[in-house]
């Protein structure tokens, strides 16, 4: 049996891991996709900004610090899904062999249809006037956001979103690449939807098989 301080010790180790990889995913992505539209502004993309108002430097401060506080929160969502996993609670695999990799493609597809659809109807449930000052009210504070809004949630959104991976989880096996798919695919998806520049071809919308995905001047458009 573990003593109090192998128990800290322990606790540490995989609440580090998991606090580098959530917050890190966001730094590296929001701070990339900021660069770009950057680098590009001046090469196209500037035809593409969807507003004529840009966000302040305060904005940005408030953007990255709610976002960097959501990451806290998700690593110790991450911390209860490693506890799960060692307790049986959760099946997370790392050997290829167990279900091969026509699984681990359908389930990284099955993930993100799913979170889609749980996204859906949490994000309507969140702007339900009597949730809305307390769940979503910090995101829409970016009237003209920026890719460090991604993770601008209120405590209890951020709660919400967490709830996700592990209700997923209960259900459905999971390669650790996966996962690891999954969060780089959401953040990705999620900062490019901040962009304040539309970065899908123009023609996606009206694409009898795309345009059901949530451009980023819909996005924007809400904010």
């Amino acid at each position: 049996m573990q003593s109090l301080p192998e128990k800290l010790a322990e606790f540490w180790q995989i609440w580090s891991f998991n606090l580098v990889l959530d917050v890190g995913r966001y730094v590296v992505a929001a701070g990339a996709m900021a660069l770009i539209v950057k680098l590009f502004w001046n090469f196209g993309l500037s035809e593409r900004r969807i507003q004529a108002r840009s966000a302040t430097s305060a904005d940005v401060r408030r953007e990255i610090l709610t976002s960097l506080r959501t990451g806290v929160l998700f690593s110790l969502t991450g911390v209860g899904i490693i506890y799960g996993v060692m307790a049986s609670v959760f099946t997370v695999y790392t050997d290829f062999n167990t279900h091969g990799a026509v699984y681990l493609v359908l389930s990284v597809i099955g993930i993100i249809l799913a979170h889609d659809t749980y996204f859906y109807w949490a994000h309507r449930m969140m702007h339900h006037p009597r949730l809305y000052p307390y769940f979503h009210r910090t995101h829409h504070r970016s009237v003209a956001p920026t890719p460090f809004a991604a993770y601008a949630f209120d405590i209890p959104e951020a709660l919400v979103m967490a709830a996700f991976t592990p209700l997923w989880l209960l259900a459905v096996p999971m390669h650790a690449l996966g996962l690891f798919l999954f969060m780089a695919f959401m953040i990705v998806r999620n900062v490019m939807g901040h962009a304040g520049v539309e970065l899908m071809p123009r023609t996606l919308a009206d694409s009898r098989w795309f345009g059901w995905i949530n451009a980023t001047t819909r996005h924007d458009e809400e904010h």
